[in-house]
């Protein structure tokens, strides 16, 4: 079935849409949707090729999730997984060459360099803050 098909039959009823009360735009769980927004272009359930950012198990960088454009059918074959954990540049630098270099979803590239951004930022230490020193107390 075509993607448009698939939309119109899931847009307002299936089982990872989120929706909230003062919400327009409801927000959607599936995988492979970098902004988490229920619209067309970012679904990664109807689209043949999509593009999804997830932490490594083992909390140390991300791996891109893409779908095989040609292994549709197949839903075993289907998803190719690509883990960068060179560091938080070379990362996001490699993602964005993969994405545009092969011309796959550049549509979506700026979101997925957000969504993985924001993993890796979610990884760093938490600094320590410093207590501040008591003010000089005045009698």
């Amino acid at each position: 079935m075509s993607s448009h098909l698939n939309w119109m039959i899931i847009r307002n009823n299936n089982a990872f849409l989120v929706k909230k009360r003062n919400i327009k735009k409801p927000f959607s769980k599936e995988p492979n949707n970098v902004t988490n927004l229920n619209s067309f272009k970012y679904n990664g359930l109807i689209h043949k090729k999509a593009v999804g950012v997830v932490e490594n198990p083992d909390r140390k960088g991300f791996s891109v999730v893409y779908k095989k454009a040609k292994a549709t059918n197949k839903p075993a074959k289907n998803l190719i997984s690509r883990p960068f954990k060179a560091g938080a540049r070379r990362s996001l630098h490699k993602v964005k060459r993969l994405l545009r270099a092969n011309n796959y979803r550049t549509d979506l590239a700026k979101a997925t360099l957000r969504r993985a951004s924001a993993i890796l930022r979610s990884q760093r230490p938490v600094k320590a803050k410093k207590p501040k020193a008591a003010a000089a107390k005045s009698e």
